[in-house]
């Protein structure tokens, strides 16, 4: 289920997290990696504990910024077979009156119109390179509604109909195109999630976590590695024909609440 050889692939958000977990192991097959972060600390961490990565900063929700991005990747790789629109935020955990019209704003710019921007730098390249793979990070949130997330789930839902639309115009190309949509992970950022939940729901952690995983039919979280897996393979020649599908990695996730 391996890479073709010298694959060249674009993490974003990768120095940590889905992201991190992600680049490591299509490092560990062989391939050529390039990743951005927002944060220095966690990129210099991840280049130090990686050896072979390359990684810049940059916020994929700035178009100076994503511009100087592919700079990188083609200073750095020479070309691309594989993007991971992988950069996400959580968003605001409020009733919808009492949403900062802002904060809604920053939600769409780093969820969707950050997968916007690096992609239609990142096509050409797929372009150039024959075919390729674009994989966007979508949730359950954007299967599902999503009380008091409303944000967060809005630019979910989006992701899924971008990624089928261009599952259309580029399957000509020879690239597909699919989304994934993690339940929730057992991490760090799903623990701030579970806090915000709770505090917004007027319970206690345990409570709002016990709720969750109420939810789950499988009882338990996923992991990263979940979430890197099905991208490595949807990337691999085991995944040649996968297109225009959006994929759930959730334990089977009944419903949000």
């Amino acid at each position: 289920m391996g890479l073709k050889q010298a694959t060249r692939v674009l993490v974003t958000a990768g120095a940590s997290g889905i992201g991190r977990t992600t680049a490591k192991l299509f490092k560990d097959d062989g391939a050529n990696v390039q990743i951005c972060d927002i944060s220095e600390a966690h990129l210099k961490t991840a280049l130090s504990e990686i050896p072979g990565l390359h990684g810049c900063l940059a916020d994929v929700a700035d178009l100076a910024q994503v511009d100087k991005l592919f700079g990188e990747v083609r200073k750095n790789l020479g070309g691309l077979d594989v993007l991971i629109n992988n950069a996400g935020i959580a968003g605001p955990t409020l009733a919808v009156e009492e949403i900062d019209p802002e904060d809604w704003n920053q939600t769409m710019a780093v969820n969707i119109t950050g997968q916007f921007l690096c992609t239609r730098r990142a096509v050409p390249l797929l372009k150039e390179s024959g075919g390729g793979s674009i994989i966007n990070l979508s949730s359950v949130a954007g299967r599902f509604g999503y009380p008091l997330r409303t944000p967060y789930a809005a630019s979910k839902w989006a992701v899924v109909g971008f990624t089928k639309s261009l599952a259309i115009e580029l399957g000509p190309h020879k690239i597909r195109v699919n989304a994934i949509q993690p339940g929730l992970v057992s991490n760090q950022r799903a623990q701030d999630v579970i806090r915000n939940k709770a505090q917004a729901r007027n319970l206690s952690n345990e409570e709002m976590e016990q709720i969750y995983l109420n939810q789950i039919s499988l009882r338990e979280f996923v992991t990263e590695a979940d979430i890197a897996q099905m991208m490595f393979f949807l990337a691999s020649d085991a995944g040649s024909k996968i297109s225009g599908q959006a994929i759930s990695i959730c334990g089977n996730t009944e419903y949000l609440a």
